[in-house]
């Protein structure tokens, strides 16, 4: 008996170290070396100031700013210790107030846009922190966003073609816009006095 729980104890201890220290160590090791970025958060830096990640939303109000996706996340938007949706249906009445106001909110900021405002720009995602939007709500904000910073369309279009990744692959999903990227990037554009 005092065998096998010196046994048990041994196998306990190497165990311990192979999974919760070895194993550990080797995976990270392996993410710094092949995936340095990704290992680190995916930070986007304003200079040497980190400013977020890229995988992560933010809420952005201001109309010289590209506006994120609604967040659903609870106390405040962009909670990322609560990542969730809003769960509410279609035919909610709440859902439908939301996406009325939030309909109000962007005619309010760019009355004379008269395009037809993208699904995601008023609709919460499932987890609530999306970082990016789809390229027709970014071209969207891009008359407002021109205005706002006194700079030319034009520019404000460069801003969003850099932060554009193309489908995973080619052929996996949309293409979508980094909303923080972005934003970083008009930060960098000259304004007219």
């Amino acid at each position: 008996m005092k065998a096998t729980i010196l046994t048990a104890i041994r196998a306990l201890l190497v165990l311990t170290c192979v999974t919760g220290l070895l194993y550990p160590l080797l995976v990270t090791g392996l993410a710094q070396a092949v995936f340095p970025v990704q290992a680190n958060g995916s930070l986007l830096r304003d200079g040497n100031t980190p400013v977020g990640s890229s995988l992560v939303g933010q809420a952005f109000s201001a109309e010289r700013y590209l506006w994120s996706r609604p967040s659903a996340t609870a106390p405040f938007a962009y909670n990322a210790a609560a990542s969730t949706g809003s769960n509410l249906g279609p035919s909610n009445p709440a859902l439908a107030a939301a996406v009325k106001q939030r309909i109000e909110t962007l005619r309010h900021a760019d009355p004379g846009n008269r395009q037809v405002v993208p699904t995601d720009l008023v609709t919460a995602s499932g987890s609530g922190l999306d970082p990016d939007i789809s390229v027709a709500a970014a071209a969207f904000q891009v008359p407002r966003i021109a205005r706002a910073r006194g700079v030319a369309v034009g520019e404000v279009e460069t801003a969003v073609r850099q932060c554009t990744h193309s489908p995973l692959l080619g052929m996996i999903g949309p293409a979508h816009v980094n909303v923080l990227c972005v934003n970083l990037a008009l930060d960098h554009v000259s304004v007219r006095p």
